[in-house]
């Protein structure tokens, strides 16, 4: 890439409003080069732009169209304040968190997030041994660079797979039963991306990348290369197109897996409630961390009418627009069970491979855990509605 070039792209990255409400300084004194040094999840993004190439760094940070939902998914949680209760013993915090039967430390899980050999060399297996060693649970997309058998070997178990629904179901069938196969105990079906969105952040990247990659890419008239999990089947990327997508989706899946099944990218009471009559075993609140729709709604608003119509019968989970502690807690105190994080996690993965993914972690546990000093809460359980404050 010519120094022109990067420089275009940098002007323009400057004046974009992804970034417009984040740190910009990563030339300033004391700016972190280490785990130990990284105070927030900011300060490992700093390091990260600087690792990552311009293309896949503009993948990482697009949302759709100007943006605006991904930059609406950080505002949703800064209206939101924390009510902090006073002269509660807080000696004695707990913040494990129960999923399926099965109890984690904290309530912090790693979304699912594909392509991350365009971010470290070592991939989802430094993701994979970050969570173990941290011990959160990992979801694997499925467009993952690093096929589930070698991910569940870094990680020591099983991780939960997401799905990405194809338009031809002896593609879907033959994924399935391959992570069925695999152990995995969750398929994790994402519904808010049936076809392709408007990423102007990620196209403009890419122009401004004059790299040759053919591990991600392929020559200019050529397909592109399979990704591992779609290896020996009959997969092409348009089949990822799945505009005739419906609720009897679920069902099909039900006749072919006994694993327990999530849907992810819910974000209304209606939908919600369908998941319910489906038979849906959690629902998880998503907007793609603003990848997907340009509906410029929060996830953040978009949880308490969701929850409100499990009202506690399946567990919600929720992402997008997570970066502190604190994010986390109002996430909880608006019906989230577990939360789960993005980009805060890639940042780590781009700045120091495994050890930086655990810093990600050991920071937004951490956050939490002084917000629920702070506020009094010292358990999961005593965050609630009354926790927080701001527009409802």
């Amino acid at each position: 890439m010519s120094e022109l070039d990067r420089r275009s792209f940098l002007s323009w990255m400057a004046a974009s409003p992804l970034l417009a409400a984040l740190p910009s300084h990563a030339d300033e004194p004391g700016f972190a080069t280490t785990a130990a040094n990284a105070l927030d999840v900011f300060d490992l993004e700093r390091i990260a732009e600087r690792n990552i190439p311009v293309a896949h760094w503009a993948y990482l940070q697009t949302g759709v169209d100007h943006d605006d939902t991904l930059r609406r998914n950080r505002e949703g949680f800064e209206r939101l304040y924390i009510r902090a209760r006073r002269l509660v013993g807080v000696e004695n915090r707990d913040m494990r968190a129960r999923i399926f039967g099965r109890e984690w430390p904290t309530p912090i899980l790693l979304a699912p997030a594909g392509s991350q050999r365009a971010f470290h060399a070592d991939a989802e297996l430094a993701t994979a041994r970050a969570a173990a060693a941290r011990k959160h649970l990992q979801v694997l997309s499925s467009v993952s660079s690093t096929a589930v058998e070698e991910v569940n070997k870094a990680g020591g178990e099983p991780v939960w797979y997401q799905l990405y629904p194809s338009s031809e179901w002896d593609v879907t069938q033959a994924v399935v039963r391959r992570v069925a196969a695999a152990g995995c105990p969750v398929l994790v079906l994402t519904v808010d991306l049936p076809w392709s969105t408007n990423r102007l952040t990620a196209q403009r990247g890419a122009a401004a990348d004059t790299r040759v990659c053919n591990s991600c890419h392929a020559p200019e008239g050529q397909a592109p290369p399979v990704k591992p999990m779609y290896q020996g089947t009959s997969f092409r990327p348009e089949m990822f197109d799945a505009p005739a997508l419906t609720w009897g989706f679920i069902a099909r899946l039900r006749d072919i897996t006994q694993m327990q099944i999530v849907v992810k990218g819910i974000t209304t009471e209606e939908d919600a409630r369908l998941c319910l009559s489906h038979g849906v075993d959690a629902v998880w609140v998503s907007n793609h961390g603003g990848r997907a729709e340009g509906s410029g709604q929060a996830t953040i608003d978009a949880l308490p009418e969701v929850a409100g119509a499990v009202a506690g019968r399946i567990p919600v989970i929720l992402d997008s627009g997570i970066r502190r502690g604190t994010d986390i807690f109002k996430a909880l105190a608006r019906g989230a069970d577990v939360v789960a994080i993005g980009r805060p996690y890639l940042w780590g993965l781009g700045a120091l491979g495994q050890e930086g993914v655990e810093r990600a972690l050991e920071i937004l546990t951490n956050e939490l855990d002084m917000a629920m000093r702070l506020s009094g809460t010292p358990r999961l359980a005593d965050i609630g509605p009354s926790s927080i404050g701001g527009p409802m």
